[in-house]
């Protein structure tokens, strides 16, 4: 009998230990933003410090998201427990910014991750559109009219991005002046595709995520 206990309890993934995104973290990245210069170097071709800290601050996010998905994938939980684990990043992380010189830069960084929540959303519910090329080509067309429909539109191009589809360097033009906030949706793809390729070999370990 104690043999059969100690075969189930090593079959059963360690999800107690695992410490996903949480309040300290997102609280530490804003101390280490508030720190940080966004004096440009006239010297240094490399951006300011703060944008590199900003950089870093979203990428954080997510791949901490996409890990959660990255888990789901691996049968570690179920749709409505990764459901919760990404509804409570999505807690801290769209949060009201703080007053003061991070409110704008926080909302920089939040805008993007409309697509990141609400595509991993739809990719757990399924039912998602993979026509990449006619997606990005509709979102563009209802970013200017209903800004909740490009959501949507971009949520199933993010969707099918953490199905597997590559996507969507090539639509974004490096010499874009004044890119659309769906064009800030497609750049996150990118970003969630790049994510899902290191994660590839992911899988839940004891202890912090970083």
């Amino acid at each position: 009998m104690a043999k059969k206990a100690t075969k189930k309890a090593e079959e059963e993934p360690l999800k107690l230990f695992y410490i996903f995104y949480n309040q300290e973290r997102w609280d530490n990245w804003l101390k280490t933003l508030a720190e940080s210069s966004f004096e440009v170097d006239e010297k240094s071709e490399e951006m300011p410090e703060g944008f590199r800290i900003l950089d870093g601050f979203s990428v954080d996010i997510t791949l901490a998201v996409l890990k959660i998905i990255k888990l789901y994938q691996n049968k570690r939980f179920s749709k409505e427990e990764t459901l919760d684990k990404i509804a409570a990043v999505e807690a801290i992380v769209m949060t009201a910014a703080p007053k003061g010189d991070l409110e704008e830069l926080i909302g920089i960084l939040q805008l993007p991750k409309l697509v990141l929540f609400a595509g991993s959303r739809k990719y757990l519910e399924g039912g998602f559109d993979k026509d990449i090329k006619t997606l990005v080509k509709t979102g563009r067309g209802q970013i200017d009219k209903d800004m909740e429909l490009a959501l949507e539109t971009g949520a199933n191009i993010a969707a099918a991005v953490i199905d597997g589809a590559a996507c969507c360097g090539k639509y974004v033009k490096d010499d874009l002046e004044n890119p659309t906030l769906f064009d800030e949706w497609l750049i996150e793809c990118e970003r969630m595709n790049e994510a899902m390729t290191t994660l590839k070999n992911f899988d839940e370990s004891t202890g912090d995520d970083d």
